[in-house]
């Protein structure tokens, strides 16, 4: 079974590879600034962290599920995503810049930490809808409470009432730290979070040291766990895989709540 990666980002691909799957890479092609506009413009107001990423993590995925590849139409699931950093309630995106990584760098370490928003995306198309293997997509969805601290369920949503949000119109209502599952029709949509805390002593120096090598510079947050900057983060309150590019417990549950398919159908054998 196929999993079409709606990104080109390594970090993902490497997340899903060291678990078994090995993805279908796609570039999704988003103009993500003017999607974040239109929606914002719409609504008259900025979108919180949960409702930016769940948005691009939709527009990525459908981007992809909708096109040809290789001159064959899309069969298996794709997935797409989003992240975003907030400190004080201002979101971080990619700075792009070094000054500007630098300036980030030090507005986040006077805060603290903040709070790594990952928004997922996940379109069944799936030639052969019969291939499921336990909640049928178009008429139910499996998955019990859950425990305190793990995955929640998915809830069913109708994506018209999340107005110029669509599907992640009904994101909003998610804690630092927590997550949330949304399903309409063939889409199951999700945000987690994980709090980071920075090391209290992170010098100017290092700083400098670390944006010079240009590893913070196209990164949400201008920072990643998987790279150098692993020492200056003392603690991650969630699912570290989020804070990389997707949280792979979330990924899990999506499929399984809400496609019926077990992760292990994934893996490339």
């Amino acid at each position: 079974m196929r999993l079409y990666l709606a990104s080109t980002s390594p970090a993902r691909r490497a997340l899903l590879a060291q678990t078994g799957i090995e993805p279908v890479l796609v570039a999704p092609g988003v103009d993500e600034d003017a999607a974040v506009a239109s929606a914002a413009a719409s609504l008259g107001r900025d979108l919180t962290g949960p409702e930016l990423v769940g948005l691009l993590a939709v527009a990525k995925a459908d981007a992809v599920a909708d096109a040809r590849i290789a001159g064959s139409p899309v069969d298996g699931f794709v997935f797409g995503g989003d992240s975003a950093f907030e400190v004080d309630g201002v979101l971080y995106g990619k700075p792009h810049d070094p000054d500007v990584a630098r300036a980030r760098w030090r507005q986040m370490l006077a805060a603290g930490g903040g709070t790594l928003w990952s928004g997922h995306c996940v379109v069944d198309r799936r030639l052969d809808r019969s291939l499921a293997t336990g909640a049928d997509s178009a008429t139910g969805r499996t998955g019990g409470a859950g425990r305190a601290g793990t995955v929640p369920p998915v809830r069913q949503v109708d994506a018209s009432g999340g107005g110029a949000l669509g599907v992640a119109g009904h994101l909003d209502h998610v804690a630092p730290g927590g997550s949330t599952l949304v399903a309409a029709g063939d889409h199951v949509v999700a945000v987690d979070s994980a709090v980071l805390t920075f090391a209290e002593d992170v010098s100017d120096d290092e700083i400098d040291a670390y944006v010079a090598t240009g590893e913070p510079l196209e990164v949400a947050g201008a920072f990643t766990i998987d790279g150098r900057a692993a020492a200056y983060i003392a603690r991650i309150d969630g699912a570290p895989s989020a804070v990389v590019g997707l949280s792979l417990p979330v990924l899990r549950a999506m499929l399984l709540r809400g496609f019926g398919v077990s992760w292990h159908d994934l893996w490339a054998l």
